[in-house]
């Protein structure tokens, strides 16, 4: 992927402007003057011209769910190296979860972050944790980290076990109008768990991780979010019990969620390679939970994609599977799987599917869900959503390279992406 900055006048010229937040698609040009969309439709003689025929120009990936590992884990990823891994996949705004070490518990940790991240390529924003320490015993400075640039509010990876907790995390979170992010995954009943507890698991000799860890943790969340009328967000969807349990309960409360690629792309028979980079949490299930999965999406009742990005160096993941930690990056691969599986599983029309990537987390981020106006700061990805290709460890911009997809056929590709000024293109 080369980076570099945009010239301070540039015409995208002879793309389709697809805009999700509009549902409009047209052959126009997009004019950009000093990082901001200038006109739609016109053009300059004087302008620096990128040839876009062929391609979709639309709004900018946002990803609600990514791991930059910084502080504390730089050799996994740093935000430079995450921003960089984002800008590859077509994303002009990320935000970033809080398990770093220390974690992101304070208003100073959040403004680290805003303020490490100002002159990065995409935009980083932080998710502050839901409790100190990420102990799930005594909620955080909520409003104070709001202030600092708090999104959002998770103790992501480690679920809030304690009830009462998580009731008043839901009702104090309400003052920051941000959502609430839980793990669902119930402790006691995950125990040991590495992957999906069924035929696949017992076939391999490895502890099951039970549908019921979810399904559980997701119904006390919606029950305590009804009670709250506060804002919560489902993050990685994996099982079909838990997607019924959103649909039925979407309009008695504030309630969104996302999947992820690997939730759509994998079932539990791509274990049977033992490929460590599978290992994630919550499990990938089964061909019946995926396809339930990829049904919830066309509902409706999952909101957006989100990768769970999750960088971890290959020493670490070339251990026994019962010591490689869970995650796999997933920013770069994401738009070429999400696109191949709706598309060619679900019929998924294209302008639906950019709508998982754009429109719907920034509605859910509270983000502005309408990039493409002119007077914008420029968020736009440049993409072939047709062509097939095979994704290669050469395709990684992220410090690390733990991702299933590698060697896998993916269908539509990232050709170009800018944002805050710079430039990133495949060429």
């Amino acid at each position: 992927m080369n980076i570099k900055k945009c010239p301070t006048k540039l015409v995208l010229k002879g793309g389709t402007v697809v805009n999700p937040a509009t549902g409009s698609s047209e052959q126009i040009d997009v004019f950009i003057k000093n990082g901001r969309i200038a006109a739609l439709g016109k053009n300059t003689a004087d302008a620096n011209v990128v040839d876009c025929s062929g391609k979709v120009i639309t709004a900018g990936f946002c990803d609600p769910h990514v791991h930059f590992r910084e502080p504390g884990r730089e050799d996994k990823e740093t935000l430079a190296t995450g921003a960089r891994a984002a800008l590859a996949g077509g994303y002009t705004r990320v935000c970033a979860m809080p398990n770093t070490n220390p974690p992101l518990d304070s208003p100073e940790s959040i403004r680290f972050i805003v303020e490490k991240a100002a002159n990065l390529p995409v935009y980083i924003h932080p998710i502050g944790a839901l409790t100190r320490g990420q102990k799930g015993k005594e909620i955080t400075e909520m409003v104070a980290m709001a202030e600092e640039g708090a999104v959002a509010f998770s103790d992501d990876g480690v679920p809030v076990a304690d009830g009462q907790v998580f009731r008043l995390a839901l009702e104090y979170a309400r003052l920051t109008d941000r959502p609430v992010i839980n793990h669902a995954e119930d402790p006691a009943i995950r125990k040991a768990g590495l992957i999906n507890e069924g035929l696949i698991s017992t076939r391999l000799g490895l502890p099951g991780n039970p549908v019921e860890a979810e399904s559980v943790m997701v119904f006390r969340d919606i029950e305590l979010c009804k009670l709250t009328s506060g804002h919560l967000h489902i993050p990685h969807v994996s099982t079909a019990v838990a997607a019924d349990l959103i649909r039925n309960s979407k309009g008695d409360c504030k309630l969104t969620a996302e999947v992820t690629p690997h939730h759509l792309y994998f079932n539990d028979e791509a274990l049977l390679s033992y490929d460590r980079n599978l290992k994630v949490a919550p499990p990938i299930r089964t061909e019946k939970d995926r396809q339930a999965l990829i049904a919830a999406l066309a509902l409706g009742t999952i909101d957006c994609i989100a990768t769970d990005h999750a960088p971890h160096t290959r020493e670490e993941k070339e251990a026994t599977f019962t010591n490689a930690p869970f995650g796999m990056i997933g920013l770069e691969s994401a738009f070429g799987a999400v696109n191949k599986v709706l598309q060619e599983e679900a019929g998924m029309p294209l302008i639906d599917i950019l709508r998982l990537f754009t429109v719907r987390p920034r509605q859910v981020m509270n983000f502005n869900i309408d990039p493409l106006q002119e007077g914008c700061p420029v968020e736009i990805t440049v993409l072939d959503p047709e062509i097939e290709w095979t994704f290669r460890e050469t395709d990684i911009a992220s410090r690390s390279i733990n991702s299933p997809f590698v060697g896998r056929r993916l269908k539509g590709q990232v050709v170009m992406t800018l944002s805050k000024g710079f430039m990133a293109s495949r060429e």
